[in-house]
This record gives C-alpha cells, structure tokens and sequence, in this order.
C-alpha cells in the first residue's frame, strides 16, 4: 500500500516542469498529440484532466469567472478552458474559428515553431551555466602557475591538499549552504530576481579572486563565488522549465548543461590567451590572474539580460499575479488563446497542489518519509553523484596537468583542454534531440560502459613508454575525448533535467536543492582528492577508479533509477511509487530476458510491463466545493 503525504498533494493532472502538461497514454496517437503540450481530456471523466468531470458549459463559465475576477478578456478564457478541458478536441469546436484550430494544429505538428523570446529566455538565463563552466577551466588554467607563486606548488601531501581545496572552494559552499538558500531567495525574490542578483554576486567574485595575494584569501574568494553558482544552478532549470511547452521541455531544460560546456571550452580560450602574457611588474604573475578575471564575462552578458526576460507565469500565479502571469505568457505563446489555455490550467492546477506554501522543513521532512517522494529523490540523488564520479571534472579541472604528465608542452596542453572543451560542447548538440526521443535511462545506460571503457584506455595508456612518446599522447588524447563525447550525450544532459522531473511538485523545491547540493559536494570532494589520488595511485590506478565507478553508475541506473520521459505527475506517482527493490528485481529480470532475446535469439515473451498504465483518481470531494462556486457569466 503506497504512502501518502501529510499536505494535500495534487492527485491528478499536474503541470510537472512545465505549465501544461497532462498528456494522455490511452494510446500512442493519443499520446503523440497530447505531446504537444497539453492533455488528451475526453469529457467521460476517465482522464487524469481535472477540467474532464465537467461539461464544457461549466468549464467555460469557470474561465470565464476567472477572467472576471482578474479583468481578463472572458471570452477569451471562455474559449481557453474548453480547450483545457479537451485539447485534442479543439477540432469539433464550434466556439473556435478556423484561424484559432491552425494554430493549435501548428502548435501540435511544430512543436519548436515558438516565440523567439522564449528561446531567448532559456539561452540567457542559462548563462549562469557558463559562469560555471568557465571557472571549471579558467582555474584548470591557472592551476599551472598559482600554486608555485603561492607557495603551495611542491609535491608534499600538503601542498596537494591545499591546491585541491581552493579548486574545490565554490563547491563547498554549494553543497553546504548556498543551494539551501534557494527556496527563500526564490520566494523573496522571485525565479528572474534571484538570478540576476547571484549573477551580480559571480561578476564581484570573479574580480576578487583576480586581486587575491595569498592561497587562502583566493579560497575566501572562490568560496563566495559558490553563492552564484549554487542558488543559480538550482533555480535556471525551474525557470526554465516552467516557462517552456511540455513537449520540449527536456531540451530546452538541458540548455543548462550546453552552456556549462560553453562555459568550459570558453574558459579554455580565455586560458589560451593569457597564458604568455608577462607579469608586467604585478609580482606573482599577471596570466593567471586574467583567467580567474575572465569569468566575469559570462555574469555581465546575463546581467545585461535577464531584466528583460518575462518572469516565470507558474511563480507569478503562486504570487496571486494571474494577470501578469498571463501576460508573460503572452511573450512566450503563439496566440493569446494558447497563453490564455496554459494561464487557466496552470492556476487550477495551483488550486489543487495548495500545499507548495508548507514550511521548509515539512518539505524536507516529506521528501525523505513519503515513499513517492523518496524514491525521487534517491533518482536524482543518482544522477547527480554520477555526473561527479564518473569522473568528467577530473578532466575539466586538471586537463591541463594530465596533459603535461603525458609528454605535452604547456602550450600543447592548453590547445588539448580545449580541444576537450570543445568536444564537451559540441557534442552537447545530440542530447537536445535524443533525450525526449529514447529517454533519460537509455542516455545513461548507453553513456556509462562506453566512458568507463575509455577513462581506463586513457589510464592505460600512461604505461606505453616515454620513448614511444607519440603514441602515448595519441591513446591518451584519443581515450579522453570519447570519453567526453560519450559523456556529453548521456550524464551530461540528464541529471539537471531529471532532478527537474522527478519531484511531486509541492515538494520540488527542496528536492531540486537537495539534487544541486548532491552534485556540488561530490564536485567538491572530487576536486579535493585529485591531486592526492593522482600522487597515490598514479594516473592508471586514478583513472582506473574513476573507470570502476561507471560500471557502478550504470547497474545504479538499471537498477534504481526509474524513466521519466513524457510522463505526467500521475504516472511519476505511479512508477515512484513502486518499491526500490521491487524494482530492482524487475530490471534485472529486463536485462536477462532482452539478452536472451536480442543476443542469443531465443524465442521468449517480453516480460510484463512493471508499471500499470492506469490513472490516479481525481479526489471529486475536493472538486465538488469549487465546482458549486462557479457562477454563470453573462
């Protein structure tokens, strides 16, 4: 029997991510239509669509008091809630005129043919990932001359530590306090007010550390610099999603992870650059200090922006601002009937949730008691850890080092970190249309034995002699960029998403920082022990674990790790729900049976599908209220 929360947590259809999505899997053309964003509500109630227990008289008459209320155009939510109540009915429609029924086609057919503003949006706000990203290799750069002006450049245990740590300093603060301060700052501030209030904060930190003098006042101020990254890693992917069409949503949200990649083959460029500039009387060096100072560039570009962005409608709803969110929505639709249709459900969604306003401590007690919600949280807490451990930062913190290990020249070294950041970019690109085609699990499941297999040819390859030298480098760079190839298709993209899908939504919050808290401590404690497991274990034994660890990843993901793709809160309630050994168990029985099928060619039955297809009933007691309180609009 499954758990349920102690908060009145929504039980049907849900905007999970985004602000309309309530698609049906009655059947695959069914779901291919409500795909597009919005549900397959049939007006027989057997839908998870709320608005599917009442006739169109009665749901246009709810549109149309909610318009009254907020000096809206009620025809207009008239027309916007009977096709809440039924998307793919909008055909039959008599209410609609044919230019409306071409739009809601073009919407279902092209679902990127979007306001550009949209995409606007979602490339400035996740800027912030490339504050991120360009201190990941702007520090990768500055690695090769800091240490020895600070006195910290020997090879003692000690200096190890020491160097690690102030690589490691944003990350600390990450995992430790900032990603905490998420949902306050959220709420104070709003989802465009935080961001551009931790971009100012990045822009300030990015110079401090150009101007430090000592090795622990540049961990003060890479320390402070985690109050950018942290909030804004948690709250980018939300503001994204709750702005974008459910049908892309997962593209547009991994936008996150492709600009981090930006950021790091950026901050590569930037390294490249400065690393002959003289000291030009500054005594400790002049070069690395520019690194550290480029990645302000990133936090200007976002300041300059993101005041022009709209804000989120889901947070402008919850604010009680339905007009505003309306008009934000406006900037993000084609038509003001699809912004009117996404405003109307959305905010009856927010009726139903009611429970979002519990204190912080509540959410954070129900995400770890309630089965539902724990086992969300495990699978981004998955996702997370993995995209430390399978050992990509390794790489993007210390390339430069590696590569100087192997037989490179300095300057060689920099042009192969970069070569490595452009790869993480560019193969970025794939994900955008794979992981709402094949889904978050065969991402990762394909992701994993390719990295693990390359990190260990990469580590390898440190045994070929020194004489053979150009063979050594070769194996090295060869293994290491199909590892970031593989990476950047499969653990890069995913987790963000992921951790953005997985939570019941009166909870998504915490979970979200939790998710970003788990990533920025596995990040932390990586780039802490590097430098000593590299001294101990020399590159094969480093890389070797590194390796071992995505075998791990990938028996975590078959094992624990549920999909998510193209499903509503009720089916993520549904599949969540299921015990974690329970699933296990199943899976395994999964892997043998299509071994055993596809490989050997035995003639076996698939096995049953694990989840039931059924949908969670809508609590009518809960309805039947509201329903009495609308009243007929003249």
């Amino acid at each position: 029997m499954s758990e349920t929360p102690a908060h009145n947590e929504p039980t049907a259809a849900h905007d999970e991510g985004g602000l309309f999505d309530n698609r049906s899997s009655a059947s695959s053309v069914d779901a291919e239509k409500a795909s597009a964003g919005f549900g397959d509500a049939s007006a027989t109630g057997s839908s998870t669509n709320l608005l599917a227990n009442y006739t169109e008289e009665e749901v246009m008459n709810m549109g149309r008091a909610f318009a009254k209320e907020n000096n809206l155009d009620q025809d207009l939510f008239g027309k916007a809630a009977a096709i809440a109540r039924d998307p793919a009915g909008y055909n039959s429609m008599s209410i609609l005129s044919q230019e409306d029924k071409e739009s809601l086609y073009i919407e279902a057919e092209h679902p990127w043919r979007l306001p550009m503003k949209l995409y606007w949006l979602v490339c400035a706000a996740s800027m912030a990932a490339c504050l991120q990203g360009m201190d990941e290799s702007v520090i990768n750069g500055a690695n090769v001359f800091y240490p020895a002006m600070f006195g910290i450049g020997g090879d003692t245990d000690r200096e190890k530590w020491l160097v690690g740590l102030v690589n490691c300093a944003p990350y600390l603060c990450c995992s430790c306090v900032s990603c905490w301060m998420t949902d306050w700052l959220n709420n104070r501030f709003s989802r465009r007010g935080t961001i551009f209030l931790c971009a100012t904060f990045g822009a300030l930190c990015s110079i401090w550390s150009a101007l430090t003098n000592t090795w622990w006042h540049l961990f003060i101020a890479r320390f402070f610099l985690g109050f950018s990254i942290g909030p804004n890693s948690t709250t980018v992917p939300v503001y994204n999603s709750e702005s974008a069409p459910a049908r892309i949503r997962g593209a547009l949200v991994m936008n996150w992870q492709c600009w981090t990649a930006f950021g790091i083959m950026l901050g590569y460029v930037f390294s490249l650059a400065f690393y002959r500039i003289p000291a030009h009387g500054v005594g400790d060096g002049l070069n690395w200090r520019l690194m550290l100072g480029s990645a302000i560039l990133p936090s200007l570009v976002l300041m300059a922006q993101i005041p022009f962005c709209p804000e989120s409608p889901r947070w402008l709803l919850g604010k009680g601002r339905p007009a505003d969110a309306f008009n934000s929505l406006r900037q993000l639709r084609n038509t003001d009937l699809q912004a009117a249709r996404d405003c109307f459900y959305a905010n009856i969604l927010i009726m139903e949730e009611g429970s979002t306003r519990a204190p912080f401590f509540q959410k954070v007690k129900e995400m770890i008691s309630v089965r539902r919600n724990r086992n969300g949280a495990f699978g981004a807490w998955i996702v997370m850890f993995m995209q430390q451990f399978c050992g990509i930062n390794v790489i993007a913190y210390y390339s430069s080092s590696i590569f100087l290990d192997s037989g490179f020249s300095l300057r060689d070294s920099l042009i192969a970190s970069w070569g490595f950041g452009m790869l993480n970019w560019v193969f970025a690109a794939p994900a955008f249309f794979m992981i709402d085609r094949f889904g978050r699990r065969t991402l990762l499941l394909f992701g994993f034995p390719v990295m693990a297999v390359f990190l260990l040819m990469a580590g390898f390859a440190f045994w070929i002699p020194e004489t053979n030298r150009d063979a050594r480098v070769a194996v090295i760079c060869l293994g290491i960029y199909i590892f970031t190839i593989a990476y950047s298709s499969s653990e890069g993209p995913v987790p963000f998403t992921y951790s953005a899908e997985c939570a019941a939504l009166y909870v998504r919050d915490v979970t979200m920082s939790f998710a970003t808290a788990t990533c920025w401590f596995f990040n932390f404690l990586l780039s802490l022990t590097w430098p000593s497991l590299l001294k101990a274990f020399k590159p094969q034994g480093a890389f070797g674990w590194y390796a071992a660890w995505n075998f791990v990843g990938f028996f975590l993901v078959l094992w624990f790790l549920p999909e998510t793709q193209n499903l509503t809160l009720e089916e993520l309630d549904d599949v969540f729900d299921v015990p974690t050994h329970k699933h296990a168990v199943y899976q395994t029985k999964a892997l043998i049976n299509g071994f055993q099928r596809k490989v050997l060619g035995r003639s076996i039955e698939k096995l049953p599908p694990l989840y039931e297809t059924h949908r969670m009933a809508v609590t009518n007691a809960s309805w039947e209220e509201k329903k009495q309180t609308v009243t007929h609009v003249e």
